[in-house]
């Protein structure tokens, strides 16, 4: 399929907002399905640190991509091979038939920084071509799609929150379960207004810690020793935190939600205790002491830390968080809140 002629015509720009979460791994089946009768779920919040796609037209049978931070990439629609930071992009026009593009992505989180930001992009191109197309937005089926092409592009499991996030926004419990003939989440969102939300962004803090995660190597040891029977207990009390998690935030107790934060983080480090480095364990230990809690995004190793906490509190430890990150390049107090929208057709 030739967009050129399309997209001569039209203008195309789509976004999606990235997330901060909580009972993150539970959206991958090796859990959720095992432990389905307590119903396993994970919650996200939605930031507006927004993933822009821009298609514009390209030489027929060529697709071009161009991302601010990575080389442009120009090659041709018979081009094999989804390798290379790019691959994810490729594999999207490669299942639509489509050439004749140029993308362009303009992402306003930091580059691997734990909070979803190559499924945004999935996500938000697969809605860009929809647009082009003239077809209908079914957010849940670009969530679906979006999981299936990453998870065949990275050739490990992956999870389906972040893209889940990206097309719908906002703060959600997100439920795995699996329907009559395939996986399915329901979604129950947290809050019923956007005045909630707006109090909410008072109560949280991101930061990024200045190195760049590779989540495969710590999902891949969850992923082994829930497995082997090693951590299925924790992920068994990782879900029932949650869910308790979801219950505080919704009622406004902050003091409670981040007790079980940063319960939930201890779990985890006592299974991988490499999930935080040096400086995600100064923002952790900083947190406790200003009576907030704190935990990693995705899957840790580097990236972004969040808090929970008091108003009070948590401008304390904000000053606090820029104090240790003030000595580290790149890293950051992130100046964020939540999306209320998932996709957003410009």
């Amino acid at each position: 399929m030739n967009l050129a002629p399309i997209l001569k015509n039209k203008k195309i720009h789509v976004s999606v907002p990235c997330r901060i979460d909580f009972g993150g791994t539970l959206d991958i089946s090796t859990f959720y399905l095992p432990l389905a009768e307590l119903k396993p779920a994970t919650l996200n919040l939605a930031l507006d640190m927004r993933t822009h796609v821009y298609l514009s037209p390209g030489e027929p049978g060529r697709i071009k991509i161009s991302s601010k931070g990575f080389d442009t990439i120009d090659r041709s629609r018979d081009d094999k091979g989804w390798d290379g930071p790019m691959g994810l992009m490729f594999a999207v026009f490669q299942y639509f038939n489509a050439h004749g593009v140029h993308l362009h992505i303009e992402s306003h989180s930091p580059v691997r920084s734990a909070l979803g930001g190559s499924s945004c992009a999935a996500v938000a191109i697969i809605a860009a071509v929809y647009t082009a197309l003239e077809k209908q937005i079914h957010p849940e089926h670009i969530a679906w799609l979006a999981h299936y092409l990453e998870g065949a592009v990275a050739g490990v499991l992956c999870g389906v929150q972040d893209q889940a996030a990206a097309a719908f926004g906002g703060v959600n419990l997100w439920e795995w379960t699996f329907g009559h003939k395939s996986p399915e989440f329901l979604r129950r969102p947290v809050f019923d207004s956007h005045e909630k939300l707006e109090k909410l962004n008072r109560h949280l803090l991101v930061a990024y810690c200045g190195i760049p995660h590779e989540s495969k190597d710590v999902n891949a040891r969850w992923v082994n020793d829930f497995k082997s029977g090693r951590a299925y207990d924790a992920f068994k009390r990782i879900s029932g935190l949650t869910r308790q998690f979801s219950g505080a935030l919704s009622a406004f107790s902050f003091k409670e939600a981040a007790q079980l934060m940063n319960r939930e983080t201890a779990v985890r480090c006592d299974m991988t205790p490499d999930v935080l480095d040096n400086t995600g364990m100064k923002l952790w230990d900083s947190a406790k002491t200003q009576g907030c809690g704190a935990r990693f995004t995705g899957a840790g190793g580097g990236g972004c830390l969040w808090a929970i906490g008091e108003e009070t509190d948590i401008e304390k430890l904000k000053i606090e968080w820029q104090k240790i990150l003030d000595s580290i390049d790149g890293a950051m107090v992130l100046d964020t809140a939540i999306a209320p929208r998932g996709i957003r057709i410009y």
